[in-house]
């Protein structure tokens, strides 16, 4: 298997105190033969929170999530050290010796989830007397077991390439074997499942009242002993006056927490409206997780790539009858017939496709981005076809906004659901958020000019931007072109899509 084909390279020395023979003696006798055949879940350089199983071929590349579990060819269960030493000597990963640094915090977790027994969970009926009531809702329900004897848990934070995605994916695949509740799942798909829970308890306990986050996070503390958060960030009021009980009550439940960021604590819901509310839930997090930085100056996405042709410009008649082929060739697959304007429910709303199979769709960017849609209607679209394509891209302009927005958030959910995407625009992808290079606008700012160095993107390929201003904005907009510049590649053409 030609190491080629797998996930980037990291590239940085092994420490210098352990010998080059000793390493070996070390790793040898954790190696073991990767096989084929095993079904697998995959994942590749993402944070996704809907995984999909697949069998791994003889002649597949071999991505991180594919590496096969102890469970699933009866060897002893490994730890992330281990987990990483193989990688290493299969050429999946280059050794990096920052990133083995990080990994011994992932260790040192490992240990200490190996001498955890999370607490019995039970159901705990809402009590009709108004002193019960009164007494919860003041002083909130008394611990499961004592902050201090659950395991301090991890934030990773760092920007965008530096390997967040690696290391929450060699965590939780080498989780001890006896926690057998665990959940990893995006942040942002978290929180709407919270809501929806959070609104339905709020249905159940009715006029009587009461507070609907305790029982919330006794449910999810029930599902999963250890939480792992993919794409941390605070930007709603709505979430950051939930998050400050919901996590209080998961650490009394016994949930043990991890985090992958790009913010630190002390940078999350920044200038958000009644911030000092959520000051409570930062000095938490840094108290009850282990919070490390990430960046070492390499970018593990910085890698050259060659692009596969899924992105089309211009809108020509050649491109537009091209692009209409690509359609026809990935929906003549079986016997289904495409169906027209089928219907999607969101919370009571219809999302209407043009142009459906049960795998595959196809829309106009109007219909996708030119009508009030949410980060949920687009994880939605995503859940349900692994294979999307967009038409009619236009170069956007500050009027567009609102649009630009929402293409942003569209582009985040197929790139966490590991969606495979075809695009015909306007102007070449990457420049549909660009100035007008004749409208004369000036030079490149030097943020803007930080970020594409830091994204390995030279500045005439993206241009430049005025319609984003802010720093999270300026972010959103930099995280879009890094990971539509690698889902155009080569690597993600072979593996994403897969049901």
């Amino acid at each position: 298997m030609r190491s080629t084909t797998l996930r980037p390279h990291v590239t940085v020395s092994l420490p210098n105190r352990t010998s080059a023979s000793a390493l070996r003696h070390h790793r040898a006798a954790i190696r073991a033969p990767l096989r084929p055949g095993v079904l697998q879940s995959c994942r590749h350089n993402t944070s996704v929170s809907v995984q999909r199983e697949r069998e791994l071929n003889g002649g597949r590349a071999l991505h991180v999530r594919d590496v096969p579990l102890p469970s699933a060819i009866h060897e002893p269960p490994l730890s992330p050290l281990q987990q990483y030493y193989r990688l290493v000597e299969s050429g999946t990963l280059r050794s990096d010796e920052h990133q083995e640094r990080i990994i011994q915090k992932l260790q040192r977790l490992h240990n200490d989830l190996l001498r955890y027994e999370p607490p019995n969970i039970s159901h705990t009926a809402t009590s009709n007397s108004l002193i019960s009531r009164l007494f919860i809702r003041q002083l909130g329900a008394p611990p499961v077991i004592t902050p201090e004897n659950v395991p301090k848990g991890l934030y990773l934070y760092g920007d965008v390439g530096t390997g967040k995605t690696m290391l929450m994916d060699l965590f939780y695949n080498t989780l001890p074997p006896h926690i057998k509740r665990k959940r990893r799942v995006h942040f942002h798909a978290f929180m709407i499942d919270v809501h929806k829970r959070v609104h339905a308890m709020k249905a159940k306990l009715g006029a009587r009242g009461g507070d609907p986050i305790e029982p919330v996070a006794r449910d999810l503390a029930q599902e999963a002993h250890v939480l792992c958060f993919d794409e941390f960030q605070v930007t709603d009021i709505a979430d950051a006056m939930v998050l400050r009980q919901l996590f209080e009550k998961l650490i009394n439940f016994g949930v043990v927490c991890v985090i992958t960021s790009n913010r630190h604590p002390d940078e999350l819901y920044k200038n958000g409206i009644q911030r000092q509310s959520f000051i409570p839930c930062i000095e938490l997090l840094k108290e009850r997780l282990e919070v490390t930085d990430l960046d070492s100056g390499t970018d593990y996405r910085r890698i050259p790539r060659t692009l596969s042709h899924v992105y089309y410009d211009p809108i020509t008649p050649e491109n537009k009858s091209e692009f209409e082929k690509i359609f026809k060739a990935f929906t003549s697959h079986s016997d289904e017939q495409v169906v027209r304007n089928r219907k999607l429910h969101v919370w009571g709303r219809e999302i209407v496709v043009p142009e459906s199979t049960s795998t595959v769709a196809k829309f106009s960017f109007q219909d996708l981005c030119g009508k009030p849609m949410s980060a949920a209607d687009y994880i939605e679209i995503t859940k349900n076809f692994s294979t999307i394509f967009v038409t009619d891209v236009p170069k956007m302009t500050l009027n567009q906004k609102d649009m630009a927005r929402r293409f942003i958030t569209f582009i985040d959910a197929c790139y966490e659901s590991k969606t495979k995407l075809f695009v015909l625009s306007e102007v070449p992808i990457y420049q549909i958020f660009s100035d007008d290079p004749n409208a004369n606008n000036g030079e490149i700012s030097d943020h803007m000019r930080s970020v594409m160095d830091d994204l390995g993107l030279p500045s005439d390929m993206i241009g430049t931007s005025s319609m984003f201003t802010g720093e999270e904005e300026l972010f959103a907009f930099a995280r879009c072109c890094s990971r539509l510049v690698q889902m155009g590649s080569k690597e993600w053409a072979e593996m994403a899509g897969a049901q």
